[in-house]
């Protein structure tokens, strides 16, 4: 069985930075975008049997998560170095287009791969 973690490179925060008085993005904020982000899932799949992109089956993964030549020789690479199986594939697929609508996107960019 496959087993996939979201491992992000996080950079070291300078002192100013965490000086910085500015406030960062509420809950709220985050909130109200993640819930926009679940209703374009719901137009979406409407009138199909799933409500968001971790239902998607193979046919929705190709139909909804087109990648670019760059983002194709990434997966290529990855599918190689990381010998990923069918299965990981389509869950990283999910994933990525999940942080696409997140982001107000309908394509799936490189680094949403990454």
């Amino acid at each position: 069985m496959d087993r996939i973690d979201i491992h992000m490179q996080v950079p070291r925060v300078e002192y100013q930075k965490l000086r910085d008085m500015r406030q960062g993005e509420s809950s709220a904020e985050v909130r109200a975008r993640v819930e926009v982000a679940r209703e374009r899932q719901r137009m979406r799949f409407e009138g199909m049997d799933i409500a968001s992109n971790a239902e998607m089956r193979p046919r929705q993964i190709r139909k909804y998560s087109a990648l670019d030549d760059a983002s194709q020789v990434m997966m290529i690479t990855a599918m190689r170095q990381f010998q990923l199986t069918a299965r990981a594939y389509h869950r990283v697929l999910k994933l990525s287009q999940t942080f696409a609508i997140v982001a107000g996107l309908e394509a799936i960019l490189k680094i949403f791969l990454a």
